[in-house]
């Protein structure tokens, strides 16, 4: 069933009152949305460009609590954080929320940059709806 994404401002006020914040100098959010394009076009350059309606997203909890525990092991990161959703999504819905903090832009941008393609890569299942 899908579900309401939590606020971005109130998970960024929770992370800066975590014991984390003082060795945080830099916090990036991933928000990721389903769009009208089919992945098949951005990523592969199909030429099937019958636009998406929806998508049917579920995901590996287990799974994603591990990637969330590795990228916490990662040099310079204090603080991680993901929401996802699921079920029956439709364009413009929310999929995923993602907050990293770490000391450093470089560290904290790999971080993220890793998490986000563990997670899509190994944890998410994404079914695409398109009109024929």
């Amino acid at each position: 069933m899908k579900k309401e994404m939590p606020s971005i401002d109130g998970w960024m006020a929770e992370a800066k009152a975590d014991p984390s914040a003082p060795r945080v100098g830099m916090y990036l959010v991933h928000n990721g949305v389903v769009r009208e394009i089919p992945k098949a076009v951005v990523r592969e350059g199909s030429t099937d460009t019958a636009p998406v309606t929806g998508m049917t997203f579920s995901y590996d909890a287990a799974g994603v609590e591990a990637a969330v525990e590795r990228a916490r092991a990662r040099e310079g990161i204090e603080y991680v954080r993901v929401w996802l959703n699921e079920g029956e999504l439709e364009v413009g819905d929310d999929i995923m929320l993602v907050l990293v903090g770490g000391d450093i832009r470089p560290r904290v941008i790999d971080a993220l940059q890793e998490l986000v393609a563990d997670i899509k890569t190994n944890y998410v299942d994404e079914i695409e709806q398109r009109r024929s």
